[in-house]
């Protein structure tokens, strides 16, 4: 038996596995079936009590005496599923994960052995949880833990990957007083931003909160490697053509300490032009944007030299209306920045390997999550990188995402 952690994963050992989730109160627990957009092909793909079957999947009640389960026969699973997202929340309604520890038990569904066992740690305010996913990988399928936490319940996690869900809670932050002046005021991601949208100049001048530093012109990639520090921006153009084929986006920490591992999660969050969220990739969804950019996957200990994680993009197949992306870290642990040295970001030539752009944070703050980079796109096409260095309170990709779009 394997005791997991966030970010693991080891291979099936059965075709058929059961995964149960069990806690001192109830909970309801959910299947999703996922293509490789990390997307349900519709709401018939997503199983739960109200819809217990579907192809390969099906959900096991426990009737209050036993923890209710989500049973995979990968044999039978669709071709085009490439993973089942496992989730749980409490059945109180409103009722967070705060004091109660979730364990989920990955078993082979023939004979009920144990297989592993996963405890997200440090649960709070979440709602709702995405537990664990069983997901194809080269031919073979594997399970890997996730315990990513939602603060708006299943219905969060429902809609996120995919499925209509009747009591969405979007139009809330228009009726919410206090969030009323924000929305129409928000300006388009920066007034070079969004090819093809009308330009509208009197925002411009409060749309770019950070870049404004003293002492750092735009410069581009004709002399070679670029050294960014802080705040400053250079334009992705190389002898006057911009930079539209894949790069890859490296991300490199340290322990600050020798002999403590550092498990930190490196992400990308894309937007549109209007500062509006599309997607996040990140080590639980290693695939968005039909492929146009991927995650090389989870590094639990930030020893070793080179790159940590990496985030490869290629610009020329980002949809049209994908014009701003932000490179983020986060400490799920709860680990602090200060307790992480020579922490960095780097851009690359996917094809070459030429490193263009490169990073380095030379400061630290006591926070768990931070904005590493940022690339915008302009009206004329090009792509514009700029340095951010910005910490923020957060464990995990979600909790960036706001504070990402204020960012652009």
């Amino acid at each position: 038996m394997t005791a997991m952690t966030p970010g693991s994963n080891i291979p099936l050992t059965a075709a058929r596995v059961a995964v149960d989730v069990a806690a001192p109160v109830r909970l309801d627990v959910s299947g999703l079936l996922l293509g490789a957009n990390g997307k349900v092909r519709s709401d018939d793909d997503f199983i739960f009590y109200n819809q217990p079957a579907g192809p390969g999947v099906t959900y096991r009640s426990g009737g209050g005496a036993a923890p209710d389960a989500i049973l995979v026969d990968t044999t039978a699973v669709p071709a085009g599923i490439e993973k089942i997202v496992v989730t749980a929340s409490p059945d109180a309604a409103g009722q967070s994960f705060q004091g109660i520890e979730p364990t989920a038990t990955l078993r082979n569904a023939d004979d009920g052995s144990v297989l592993a066992t996963f405890t997200p740690p440090r649960l709070g305010t979440e709602t709702a949880l995405v537990v664990m996913e069983i997901y194809l990988r080269n031919g073979a399928w594997k399970a890997r833990a996730v315990g990513q936490g939602y603060a708006n319940g299943l219905a969060g996690i429902a809609t996120d990957f995919g499925v209509s869900v009747d009591e969405e809670p979007t139009p809330a932050p228009a009726a919410t007083p206090a969030a009323a002046p924000a929305p129409p005021a928000a300006p388009p991601l920066d007034p070079r931003v969004a090819a093809g949208l009308p330009s509208t100049p009197a925002a411009a001048p409060p749309a770019p909160p950070a870049p404004p530093a003293a002492g750092t012109g735009k410069i581009n990639l004709d002399k070679g490697r670029v050294s960014l520090q802080k705040n400053q921006t250079v334009s992705l153009v190389k002898g006057g053509r911009p930079l539209l084929s894949q790069v890859k986006m490296g991300l490199g920490w340290e322990p600050a300490f020798r002999g403590k591992d550092i498990d930190l999660d490196a992400s990308v969050i894309a937007y549109g032009p209007q500062r509006n969220h599309i997607d996040s990739c990140y080590f639980g969804k290693l695939s968005i944007l039909n492929g146009a950019i991927k995650h090389s996957g989870d590094n639990l200990t930030g020893e070793g030299a080179g790159d940590d994680e990496v985030i490869v993009v290629d610009l020329g197949r980002l949809p049209a209306d994908c014009t701003g992306l932000v490179f983020t870290v986060n400490s799920f642990s709860g680990q602090k920045f200060t307790e992480v040295a020579k922490a960095y970001c780097r851009l690359l030539d996917a094809a070459s390997g030429e490193e263009l752009v490169r990073f380095d944070l030379t400061t630290a703050e006591p926070q768990t999550g931070v904005m590493m980079a940022k690339l915008i796109k302009q009206f004329s096409g090009e792509w514009e990188m700029t340095g951010m260095g910005e910490f923020v309170k957060s464990r995990t990709v979600r909790g960036m995402v706001k504070p990402a779009a204020q960012a652009l």
